[in-house]
């Protein structure tokens, strides 16, 4: 499919995105969230062609979530609740020149909204039904850098660039 404008934003949800969606608790409460190791340096390829935002509805996970994506990654974190995506998303963007990557159960709502949605292998069986792309790799495994490489490819003809 050929686009006709390109896009200006990339959201991503978080958790079962960036990290791999699970919650890894102890007797102390969340400990540890699992990020992959390429996604970073996708994303920062990547955020030369369009702004990159990420969003998490985990309020009690999100000490962890800012530490590795505003400390590490150098991205702007928002607490965003799953079920109030679109109205947040589209007070603040033009969803028509938006690209969201999301997992879960709510985040076919945003698809139906933006211009081009992604899922990971690993999503919601019903989100991955309504993306535009699956990638083939699973959350907190690479599926974040994969998602750019096929944003680049699509939008900014930009073929092959990690694997060159």
């Amino acid at each position: 499919m050929k686009y006709k404008i390109k896009p200006e934003t990339f959201i991503l949800d978080l958790d079962g995105v960036l990290s791999d969606g699970k919650f890894y608790y102890s007797d102390e409460g969340k400990m540890m969230k699992v990020f992959s190791v390429d996604d970073h340096d996708a994303l920062d390829y990547l955020g030369k062609f369009l702004k990159i935002k990420v969003i998490t509805a985990d309020s009690k996970g999100f000490k962890i979530s800012k530490r590795r994506i505003e400390n590490d990654m150098g991205l702007s974190l928002e607490l965003v609740p799953a079920q109030n995506r679109v109205e947040w998303l589209s007070s603040r963007f033009d969803l028509t020149k938006a690209i969201y990557m999301g997992d879960g159960i709510f985040d076919f709502l945003v698809f139906k909204e933006v211009m081009y949605s992604i899922s990971p292998s690993s999503a919601l069986f019903s989100t991955k039904k309504n993306a535009d792309f699956v990638t083939k790799s699973k959350s907190g495994e690479r599926a974040v850098a994969e998602a750019c490489i096929k944003i680049l490819e699509v939008f900014f003809k930009k073929h092959n660039i990690f694997t060159q």
